[in-house]
Formats: structure tokens, C-alpha cells, sequence
């Protein structure tokens, strides 16, 4: 598993004691690229920062038939991300960027990663932030410190977008444009069945999905990772985007949600029953209003499909109802996470209440 970090990084330690619980001192935007293997009951981690040699280079460009414009230097993060790709359509995997929450160490942020990947269909790649993970200052202290690291590290999940969309184009380019080549010469004369024919053969090819899932506080990451205009997180990069618990404010969210882009769905979950964000919303500050996680009124994103599983069974007051106890006693919610996570559609089999604008499992 590849991790996308902007925390500090230790190169003088080995396994998860490489991860640090504070930004990069180079600044909180510097991100690093770390590969983590199981190792037993822990783990071996690489740094990869090295530049590639020119015959790995040589060995990528053929395998994965890389376009001839694509010129160096050429990093480690190719071979990860050619790996990566790899990976997903060997074992009919989709891919996941996950964006962990409050007071998480990357301990807690690969146990979720691993759950992920073995309850549903994706290759995880954690982006990890800077969350306190239970440190020396704890309770309300720390959590008004993670969200001034969660806030400080928006332009940094942008740029782990960026760079995400960038190998994704690069890697699926050449057979976006032999498909194109051969819609083009089936219909010369028909510039529009060209273009649907187009559609629909990249839709059967081209099977492996870009997707995005934000938890807890990581959601207050993406908020402000939206505000500067050009922010590669309100370009169009992914097919599903899944809002877990949001611990964001639900007033105003409807202004940076619908700069949100997706290919297939936007979800928001809420869970009024959930423990961890009843405890955040009595944090002091104007800032804390009603949670967007936790709140069924004001739902008014244009974009998105909100999702109730308060009373769905075996929720109860969970933060976390997308892996463990709920999903494993309840296979509807595992079967819409697994729609929602894989750029599927989720929603079709729950009820919709229009006077709340939200769907529910009864």
C-alpha cells in the first residue's frame, strides 16, 4: 500500500515510527510518497524519493505503453502509481483515495485502509494529514490544534488530487485514444455516433474507477482544500465522492459541496445518533454549528445524495459505520458502500423522503 503523507517523516526510523503527528517542517504542503508492507504483526515502510533509473523507465514506458510526450525527469511516484494501476485491474479492483479523520496516528489510518480493502473492491491510498492520534495534549486542545492542521493542510490534499488525476490521464491516455481512433473511422461522417460509440466503449474498457472517500474531519480538509478557484479538488477527477460523518458545519456546506465534481455520485452520510460528532459539536467556538454528519435539516447541495442511516440496523451511534460492526451485521449498508466506494450507485434500493431531501433504509 502507498501512502500520500504531509506529516513530518523520520528517515532515521524504521516502520510506522517514520510517520510523525506534526506537519513536514518543510511546510504542511510538502507531501511524501511512503510504500508500507506487512511485516509480521508490523509493518516495513520505503520512502520513495529517488529519481528512476532509465531502464525501469524503459520497462514502464513498454509495459504500460506510456505516451511519447511524457517526458522526465521520472520519480518513484510512477512506478507507485503504475503498480497501483496494476494492481486494480489484476484484481478487479477499483481505486480509493481515503481521507482520515480526527485524532487518527497512521496506525489507525492503515487499520481503516486495510478494512477498506477487505470489505470492498478498491485499492486504498491513504492520504494522511497531520490528526494529533492521541498525543500528550488531548480533549478539546487537541482537537482545535487538528483542525488548524486540517486547515493548513488543504493545499497539500490538493496537490495529492493533482498529482492522483495526472498518472490516472497518463496511465488510461493510451487507450482512451485507441478507442477514440477507432469511433472516429466507424463513423467518419457522424461527428456525434462517433462520439457515443466513444462513450460507450470506454465505459466497457475502461472498468477501473477513480474514487474518493473523506471521514470525520477529513471533510474539514476538503472544505478548504475548495476556497482557491483553480483547486484541483473542484476540478473533475473523480466518480464517486462519499462525505462520511462529516464533522463540518451543516450550515453553508451547500457552498462548497456543489463545487464538488463527480463523473457518477456525491454522497453524504449522516448519523444523528453518531457519538464522536454530538461530542464535537459541543466544542466551544463560533465555528462549531450544527454538524453536516450528524444534522437532517438544511439538506440543499444540488449535487448531492444524502444518505440517513440513523436507524438503520446496527448503526447505533457509530462515527464509523462503513467498516466493523455495522457493515458486518448489515448487508444492505456493506451493499451501498460498496457502490458508493467502487463509482457505482448506491441509492437505488432505499426509500426517498422528499420533505427531508434524503434517502433512508425504512
Amino acid at each position: 500500500m502507498y501512502v500520500i503523507t504531509n506529516r513530518v517523516i523520520d528517515e532515521s526510523e524504521a516502520g510506522l515510527e517514520v510517520f510523525g503527528s506534526i506537519p513536514n517542517p518543510a511546510g504542511p504542503n510538502e507531501l511524501r510518497l511512503v510504500e508500507v508492507l506487512k511485516d509480521g504483526a508490523g509493518y516495513h515502510t520505503t520512502l520513495l524519493q529517488n529519481e528512476l533509473d532509465p531502464q525501469e523507465v524503459k520497462k514502464l514506458r513498454k509495459q504500460f505503453k506510456l505516451p511519447t510526450d511524457f517526458q522526465g525527469p521520472y520519480y518513484a511516484s510512477l512506478r507507485a502509481a503504475c503498480e497501483t494501476l496494476a494492481r486494480a485491474v489484476k484484481e478487479k479492483r477499483q481505486i480509493l483515495i481515503y481521507v482520515h479523520g480526527y485524532n487518527n496516528d497512521i496506525g489507525d489510518v492503515l487499520d481503516t485502509a486495510e478494512a477498506l480493502e477487505a470489505l470492498y473492491q478498491v485499492v486504498v491510498i491513504p492520504f494522511s494529514w497531520p490528526a494529533n492520534g492521541g498525543g500528550v495534549v488531548t480533549g478539546t486542545t487537541a482537537y482545535l490544534d487538528d483542525k488548524k492542521d486540517a486547515r493548513a493542510s488543504m493545499d497539500a490534499l490538493n496537490s495529492c488530487i493533482a498529482k492522483v488525476n495526472f498518472y490516472h490521464e497518463l496511465l488510461t491516455r493510451p487507450i482512451r485514444e485507441r478507442i477514440w481512433t477507432e469511433a472516429d473511422a466507424r463513423f467518419k461522417d457522424n461527428a456525434a455516433a462517433a462520439r457515443e460509440d466513444y462513450s460507450a466503449q470506454v465505459a466497457k474498457e475502461c472498468r477501473i474507477t477513480l474514487n474518493l472517500a473523506c471521514h470525520s474531519l477529513g471533510n474539514y480538509v476538503l472544505k478548504y482544500a475548495t476556497r482557491p478557484s483553480s483547486a484541483a479538488s473542484r476540478t473533475l477527477v473523480f466518480d464517486n465522492v462519499t462525505l462520511l460523518a462529516a464533522d463540518t458545519n451543516n450550515p453553508g456546506h451547500r457552498d462548497w459541496v456543489e463545487l464538488l465534481q463527480v463523473r457518477n455520485r456525491l454522497y453524504i452520510l449522516i448519523n444523528e445518533d453518531d457519538y464522536a460528532l454530538a461530542w464535537s459539536r459541543r466544542k466551544p467556538g463560533d465555528e462549531q454549528s450544527d454538524r453536516l454528519g450528524s444534522y437532517v435539516r438544511n439538506l440543499n447541495a444540488g449535487n448531492a445524495y444524502y444518505i440517513d442511516a440513523t436507524d438503520a440496523p446496527a448503526v447505533e451511534n457509530s462515527h464509523n459505520y462503513f467498516t466493523g460492526k455495522p457493515v458486518q451485521q448489515n448487508q444492505a449498508l456493506r451493499d451501498f458502500f460498496a457502490a458508493a466506494f467502487e463509482g457505482r450507485r448506491g441509492e437505488k434500493d432505499l426509500l426517498y423522503a422528499a420533505d427531508r431531501n434524503l434517502y433512508r433504509w425504512s
